[in-house]
């Protein structure tokens, strides 16, 4: 029997995580068996993969019994297990965080074994040890992540997770970890660089998430590297992110041909259609690069709503340190790029730049010198 055997489960069939999130892959809850002297369970998974995961752990133990379950996490695709789990081995100790306890009462598991441990604890499995690191809001406030000293393995809780099934080499990490990180961890970056600093002093060759493949090597290199300027809400590439919310087509041509003129210029654009594209990509495109371009019509004296949606999103997840240009379309009263720039003014230095350029109706040529000074702007 390994040391450590992934006991995780695949939810192909999954098309919404935390029922906002598109899975087109679908979704994996992972989960960990450590075998010394004693035997520990690192996280149970989503109900929806109870019995799987439950037949693999008997499967796993082979003829043992469990003496720990250690709760990192206690959002439902993490704890939707614990009870059913508890009743299959009611011997089991739970070892969680002191706010987890409570929250294993909320989702109600009672269970009268239960140890409280703490950031620079150790649990001694005799041949293994796991040490506690807190790390609270990254992104619940009862996180847990733990580092097993002799195989020198980061167990990281939600950290580096990624959406999509498990895929132990997956090449493309970064594609489905930035969209994970930015809508479920993005808000918490200064946690993120707390719990950062504190692993940096170990000796890692592994990290072990619960979403995700394991990352080693080059892989786990550049996930930390990318963590880095993630949490730092810094720039990852060089470019313009084009945002488009349009009503009957107009404001889309319009946004369509500022995507052109940057890509004349030689600039890496990115764009998206809000009405049409995926909300999450969007999000996370807007962190990614540097500068952006909204580009939106007015709608009822106010704002089309799937521009409102996105900036409302934006703050939601904290969005800072960036320039944003606007372009609004209105054909008698035009109010869009007044309501952008509230909702971009309550978050942490975005800088507008001013002034913003009105279209009445649909973009026309005499409307593309004040264009073009927006983008010359825009890059300075």
């Amino acid at each position: 029997m390994k040391s450590i055997s992934y006991i995780g489960c695949d939810d192909a069939t999954l098309d919404l995580f935390e029922g906002q999130y598109a899975l087109p892959d679908g979704m994996c809850y992972n989960s960990y068996l450590l075998c010394a002297d004693k035997v520990a369970i690192l996280d149970t998974i989503d109900k929806r993969c109870t019995d799987e995961w439950l037949n693999k752990i008997e499967k796993s133990l082979m003829g043992r019994t469990p003496d720990y379950l250690v709760v990192h996490h206690m959002e439902p695709d993490h704890s939707g297990s614990v009870k059913r789990f508890v009743q299959a081995y009611p011997g089991v100790q739970i070892v969680c965080s002191k706010i987890a306890e409570n929250m294993l009462r909320q989702f109600g598991v009672e269970h009268g074994n239960i140890r409280i441990v703490k950031e620079g604890d150790i649990l001694d499995l005799g041949g293994l040890t796991l040490q506690f690191i807190a790390a609270p809001m990254v992104h619940w406030p009862e996180v847990l992540m733990s580092y097993c000293q002799e195989e020198k393995v980061l167990f990281s809780a939600d950290a580096f997770g990624k959406f999509g099934v498990y895929e132990a080499d997956a090449d493309d990490w970064a594609c489905e970890a930035r969209r994970y990180y930015f809508n479920i961890v993005g808000k918490y970056g200064v946690q993120v660089q707390a719990v950062l600093k504190k692993v940096a002093p170990l000796a890692i060759n592994s990290i072990a998430p619960l979403h995700g493949p394991v990352l080693e090597g080059e892989k786990m290199a550049e996930a930390l590297r990318l963590y880095t300027i993630w949490s730092a809400y810094g720039v990852e590439t060089e470019g313009v992110f084009v945002v488009s919310a349009s009503i009957h087509g107009n404001t889309l041509l319009a946004a369509e041909y500022i995507a052109d003129e940057l890509r004349k210029q030689g600039l890496k654009v990115a764009f998206t259609d809000l009405t049409r594209d995926d909300m999450a990509e969007a999000v996370e495109d807007a962190f990614r690069y540097g500068k952006m371009i909204l580009c939106a019509c007015t709608y009822d004296a106010d704002l089309f709503p799937p521009m409102h949606t996105f900036l409302h999103k934006l703050q939601l997840k904290g969005y800072k340190n960036r320039r944003v240009a606007l372009v609004e379309n209105g054909s008698w009263a035009p109010a869009a790029a007044k309501v952008m720039r509230g909702m971009l003014e309550q978050m942490a230095n975005v800088q507008v730049v001013e002034p913003a350029v009105t279209l009445r109706g649909c973009m026309k040529e005499a409307d593309k010198p004040a264009i073009a000074e927006l983008l010359a702007k825009t890059l300075a």
